[in-house]
Formats: C-alpha cells, structure tokens, sequence
C-alpha cells in the first residue's frame, strides 16, 4: 500500500469542531440520552434526602425492582417492509386527544427536589401537549397550576383526608379552576415504610443537620435556589413541619370504602379516574360502577412491597375490562419503549413520575422537556421498529412478558 503526506483539503473535513455551549445546564442536559442519565445527573445535583424521596420506595423496595424489571423482561415481535416514514404518537385519552402516549403522574412535595416544581411540569406538559396531573400534596395551589398550564390538560388528584369537608374542598376548587379529571387514589390508607426517608430523617421543610450540611457543600446551586425563593408550601394546606410519614397518617383515612367513592363520583362532574387498582377483581368492579379510567399502579412501589406488578396485571385486565373503561398504568417506566409494550398489551395510557422528576432535578423546566423529548423519541423508534405507524396498529402479538416469578404449585 503506498502512503504519501496527508494534504491540508483532506484534513478539513476531519477537523470540524463542534461550537461550544457555553450553558452548563444545556451542556450537561444535551449529555442525557435515557432517564437513566438524568437520574445519574439528578443524584449529583440534588441533596440525598430530596433526591431518595424520589428514587426510593417501600421497605426492601421490591415492588419497584420487579416493576422496572417486567419491563426489561419483553421480548418485542417487529413486523417488517411497512411503511413507517411517519408515525402518530398521539391518543384519545378520556375524550381529548394527547400528542403523547403519556402524561406527567401526581407527585407530592415537587418543589422540594427542585424549585420550579410543579410550574416547570404543567408549563412543560402544556407545551407537548399531554395531560398534567397535580398531587394534594403538591407544592404548588391549584390556582398557580392551572396559571402555569392555562391552555392545557390539568388533573387533580386526590386522597381522602379524615376532614372530609376539607378534601371536598380542595375539588370544588379543582372544578373552578378548570380541570377536567379528578385521580382519586385508593392505596394509602395508611403511608407505606419508605425507609431511606427515615434513615435520612426526612423532614419538611428538610432540617439542616451536619450530616444534611455535609451532603449539601458539593450541591449549592440547590440550596441556594431552595432558601432564595417562596418557602415551601402545598396544594392543599399551608405548611407542615415534620416527618412525610407522620403528615401522611395524620392525614390520610383508613376508612375510605366504595360508597365513599360513589359519593365523590356524585360530587364531581368532569372525568373520573381511579388510581391504585392492582387485582382484576376491583378492575371489574369499578368498571361496573362508570369510572372513566382506572390506573394500574402500585404506587411506584412505595406502599405496600412485593405488591403486583402493573404490567404483569395488565393483559388480563384489559381482557375483563377493556371495553367497559380506560385503562391507564404507571411503575416502573423509564423508557418509551416501555410506554410502547404497555400499549400493545392494552393500556389506553400511561403515566410518568420518577422519570418527570429526575428531569426536574437535572435542570429544572428544561429537564423536564428532555425528559419529554427523550421519552418522545423513543416512542417514536420503538413503533418504526416494530413496523408500526400508529399507537392503534400495536397489539398484544407485538410484545411477549417473560416472566421470572411464577407462582409455586
């Protein structure tokens, strides 16, 4: 092979220098390509405390380790030579059309993690379209949400307290400001044991101890952002000084039963959605009773551990109830991959919290939108790769659930 002096034209096209972007948080979101990134990037920036109450769940956090795991455990059936040039993400969710297979789930003490909050998520969801979901125990009001979203699609979602005159309240207040569904959540009666939060004696506002101080020297810009704007306050009441758990059980009411949620689908007159349904049977029964939707969740695992798997229950529920209501899921969804299998096994849409909240600690408003146009895109590739151009093409047949527990006898 003979080799001679390489010419400066021939070096020119091999020397081109990207122009440099001189925004940190531009550069290090640009970085993120999977949630997994993001949360890599949120566990650097964000306090222990804040950053656990996100990522953990319940006791040995199981019910989380076997959700993501379900997902990673599919095995996908492409169809081949079809024409996947364009492809329509969208879906008909509770009568309105979201550009997006999936909306941002009700998350509680938002602005904690990161100081826009609850602002940057409904802003964020309003530009993409898709529905926005506030938490009572959000962190930001009603009001300032459906400020931060005024054109878009704004949830509420709702525990019954104890103080049943003050929970309604809180949904006449939803009703005024607009918002067209109302999640009612029906699994905590009782706050499940999310031990990284006692370890790391998770307060609010967090307490400032010298193992927190400690924590918090590598991370300024959070703290300097958390003490510099509005103090802490929440949607549904002023403001709490103590542990999560001990608000929640002060809270929360264990006796709350279906006449309790016939009675709040008789106060409330916009969609209804029910939250925390992890059996076929109760799936059954609230289909029965006209609720608009129904989410499969074991609520990020942070209740009750080894509870069902959402997407393990999913393909038997859509059998018994897929005609009668809507189908939504959440747990353990970190990829649009993942928002595709649910589809093809019969969800009618799902819901993203940890991924949403990992965004928001990565960079705020921003991060949120690269957790959408991350999550968007590999939706995307997901259906050209399976062959599909529309979400209503995808079918069971596309995605087989390999399944490693399987029950004994």
């Amino acid at each position: 092979m003979d080799r001679r002096v390489p010419r400066p034209r021939d070096l020119g096209p091999l020397l081109k220098f990207k122009k440099p972007v001189l925004s940190p948080r531009k550069r290090r979101l640009a970085s993120a390509l999977t949630i997994e990134d993001l949360r890599a990037i949120a566990k650097r920036r964000t306090p222990r405390p804040a950053f656990d109450y996100t990522d953990g769940a319940a006791e040995e956090e199981l019910s989380l380790a076997r959700a993501r795991q379900a997902f990673q455990d599919v095995t996908f059936h492409p169809r081949i030579l079809r024409d996947v040039s364009k492809v329509d993400t969208s879906r008909q969710v509770l009568g309105s059309r979201s550009a997006l297979p999936f909306g941002i789930a009700p998350t509680g003490f938002t602005r904690m993690m990161q100081t826009e909050g609850e602002y940057a998520g409904a802003s964020a969801a309003g530009a993409a379209g898709i529905p926005f979901a506030l938490s009572t125990m959000g962190t930001a009001s009603i009001e300032d949400v459906r400020a931060a979203n005024p054109t878009g699609r704004n949830w509420f979602q709702l525990y019954m307290w104890k103080d049943r005159d003050r929970s309604m309240a809180l949904v006449e207040r939803a009703a005024a400001a607009g918002f067209e569904a109302l999640v009612v959540t029906v699994d905590v009666p009782v706050a499940g044991a999310r031990l990284r939060d006692t370890r790391n004696g998770m307060t609010i506002p967090p307490t400032l101890t010298p193992r927190t101080v400690i924590n918090a020297i590598p991370r300024p810009a959070w703290w300097i952002n958390f003490l510099t704007t509005e103090p802490l306050a929440f949607a549904s009441l002023d403001r709490w000084s103590g542990t999560v758990a001990e608000l929640l059980d002060t809270m929360f009411d264990p006796t709350v039963d279906y006449a309790d949620l016939a009675w709040i689908k008789e106060q409330w007159k916009g969609k209804l959605v029910v939250k925390g349904v992890q059996s076929v049977e109760d799936a059954s029964r609230l289909a029965e009773m006209g609720v608009d939707a129904i989410v499969l969740s074991n609520h990020g695992g942070r209740q009750l551990d080894r509870a069902p798997v959402p997407f393990h229950l999913l393909p038997d529920v859509a059998r018994e109830v897929g005609d009668a209501t809507e189908i939504h899921l959440d747990t353990g969804i970190m990829s649009g991959a993942d928002i595709v299998a649910a589809i093809a096994l019969g969800a009618n849409f799902t819901l993203i919290g940890r991924a949403y909240l990992y965004g928001l600690m990565a960079g705020g408003r921003p991060g949120v939108d690269r957790t959408i146009e991350i999550l968007t895109a590999q939706v995307e590739r997901t259906m050209r790769l399976l062959g599909v151009s529309s979400l209503d093409e995808l079918e069971p047949s596309h995605v087989t659930q390999l399944q490693r527990l399987l029950p004994r006898g």
